[in-house]
């Protein structure tokens, strides 16, 4: 049976554009008619605010899922786009992020809880945290592939080496399949000294798991969600929007070729 493409949006840093990367990528796979999920694990709860949802909209969320009261098909929300849907982590009180705190060291909760739906979409997109134990390594214990977006700068990139360090005990220890699907640039800001920098040292250490596609600094996508939507609804011709298209489009290709890969050539003959 087919099932969805889980993708988690991960780093162990603040500001560096993960729910934005998270609302905007699932938006515009939405807008190519991909059937997807966005799942916001972070207990601020920002891909609700991104969407729209506030707290008396929200009929629940990975907060109940995780205490058994709801099932994950009955907290999905749907949203203005016809192919998007959303969960959000509806949590409320101090009291409920402790307790979801503890109910996340079961690494494997959300991947137990998910399985119920995956035959339902195209691609799930997980909003992480910016920690990295808990919620986040839920979302990559289930991942099939970790999307990074990294702002330029030192920090970003000392938060870079520490995910690929932790990739690995994820690797060996909760899912031996997840793989990278790339690290994104995020507020790109060309011509500048550290812009260069941080250039010069993906293009040494990390070549191989950069996207073509970068995300410029566009304040488009800043207000699009103080208005609770994605950016391709607020201003569908800005920058940042057609940048996240691209983007979209571009893990679509990279996946039907490798779909594609995957047939034997017996059978792509036949069916060509």
């Amino acid at each position: 049976m087919k099932t969805a493409k889980t993708i988690a949006i991960a780093i162990p840093k603040g500001g560096v554009g993960k729910t934005t990367t998270a609302v905007n990528l699932a938006a515009s796979l939405a807008v190519f008619e991909k059937r997807t999920l966005l799942i916001d694990t972070d207990p601020f709860g920002a891909c609700s605010l991104s969407l729209g949802y506030t707290k008396e909209k929200t009929k629940g969320g990975l907060y109940e899922v995780f205490n058994f009261v709801y099932a994950m098909n009955q907290v999905i929300h749907r949203t203005e786009l016809a192919f998007l849907d959303f969960i959000p982590t509806n949590v409320r009180t101090d009291v409920q992020e402790e307790r979801l705190a503890r109910l996340s060291e079961n690494r494997t909760m959300l991947k137990n809880t998910l399985r119920a739906v995956l035959p339902h979409y195209d691609y799930i997109i997980i909003d992480t945290p910016p920690v990295l134990r808990g919620m986040t390594t839920n979302a990559l214990t289930c991942a099939d592939s970790v999307l990074i977006p990294l702002k330029p700068g030192h920090f970003s990139l000392e938060a870079l080496d520490k995910l690929f360090k932790f990739l690995e005990w994820v690797h060996e220890a909760a899912n031996r399949n997840l793989v990278v699907e790339g690290i994104l640039q995020t507020m790109y800001e060309p011509k500048t000294k550290v812009t260069e920098i941080t250039d010069r040292e993906l293009q040494l250490r990390f070549r191989k798991h950069q996207f073509r596609t970068i995300i410029p600094k566009n304040t488009s996508l800043t207000e699009a969600s103080f208005y609770g939507r994605p950016s391709v609804l607020f201003n569908a011709q800005s920058k940042g929007s057609l940048a996240y298209l691209a983007l979209a489009e571009e893990l679509i290709q990279k996946h039907q070729a490798q779909a594609q890969a995957e047939i034997p050539q017996d059978i792509q003959e036949k069916t060509a």
